[in-house]
């Protein structure tokens, strides 16, 4: 049994609920990252800093922050695509900004109205106001691997993108599939050579399970050595500018895959199991996650030895 760790950043309150057609009050999204936090939940990405009538679900994202606690032990992560999603975050009391960088320019023009090229100039420039300004200044590269738009994105392509993300030092490097095409094999590839640039920088994945792949690929990015896990209470969201880019991977699913394999998180499932049925009521119907439905096993018990 392995003795490593995992942390798993849970995104079920930005990226789960921005593809929802529910729009939650700020109150009830308070209250799910207050849960999620009691489950044991140290790094959360709680909201997006862009314009309203893109993502009206995260149109409250100030007034949404202003109400989270303050836990010396908690990160909150805002994500932003732009100098003026940084300009709100810094108004905040937000501890870290994500930027997105998307490897195709026809998606990174759907999700940010910019070329590849332009967001990662904005991201040179946000690096280093974020850092200036006391924040934790992180960077992903969206659509891995492949692009709903332009198809296959090859290896290649992503090793250079990382080449020039990594010229500003982000705190992390992601590695994203957007939309859920990604298999083991590849994973492993991809990790290997991106792992050869960033030598011990820390590496956080961001996997959807639109074609039942995600935790099959989780499981390929823990044996390849990655520090953190993106996933979503109750495999909620998807992304809102790609077709069909549905599914999160579930936390509930994920931590405990990762729980019976040996692999610390830190993670209660059972709070979590909660936190999905708890999710449920506020959104009115059933979540994709299976572990809500199928309960632990043994029931009630902890994996064995």
């Amino acid at each position: 049994m392995s003795e490593r760790s995992i942390q798993i950043v849970e995104v079920g309150p930005r990226d789960g609920l921005q593809s929802e057609p529910e729009i939650l009050a700020t109150e009830a999204k308070a209250r799910y990252i207050e849960l999620a936090i009691e489950a044991g939940i140290r790094r959360l990405e709680v909201a997006s800093f862009v314009h309203p009538k893109r993502v009206p679900q995260m149109a409250d994202a100030e007034a949404l922050i202003e109400l989270l606690p303050d836990r010396d032990d908690v990160s909150y992560i805002g994500l932003i695509m732009n100098e003026r999603g940084l300009d709100r975050a810094l108004a905040t009391k937000i501890g870290e900004i994500g930027m997105v960088v998307v490897s195709t320019d026809t998606y990174n023009r759907k999700n940010q109205n910019v070329t590849t090229a332009e967001s990662i100039a904005a991201w040179h420039a946000i690096s280093g106001r974020a850092k200036d300004n006391g924040l934790k200044a992180n960077v992903m590269i969206s659509a891995a691997f492949g692009c709903p738009y332009e198809g296959e994105v090859s290896v290649e392509r992503i090793l250079e993108l990382t080449e020039q993300v990594l010229e500003s030092e982000p705190a992390e490097l992601g590695i994203a599939d957007s939309i859920g095409v990604a298999v083991p094999a590849q994973v492993t590839e991809l990790l290997g050579r991106v792992r050869e640039l960033t030598g011990n920088l820390p590496l956080r994945c961001h996997f959807h399970n639109t074609r039942n792949t995600g935790l099959a690929n989780a499981q390929a990015a823990v044996e390849a050595g990655v520090t953190y896990l993106d996933a979503s209470i109750g495999g909620i969201g998807g992304c809102p500018f790609a077709p069909a880019a549905t599914g999160n991977i579930p936390t509930d699913d994920l931590a405990y895959m990762l729980e019976r394999s040996g692999v610390q998180t830190g993670v209660s499932l059972e709070k979590i199991i909660d936190t999905s049925r708890w999710l449920e009521g506020e959104l009115g119907r059933g979540v994709p996650a299976l572990l809500p439905k199928a309960g632990m096993f043994p029931a009630g018990g902890q994996p064995a030895a």
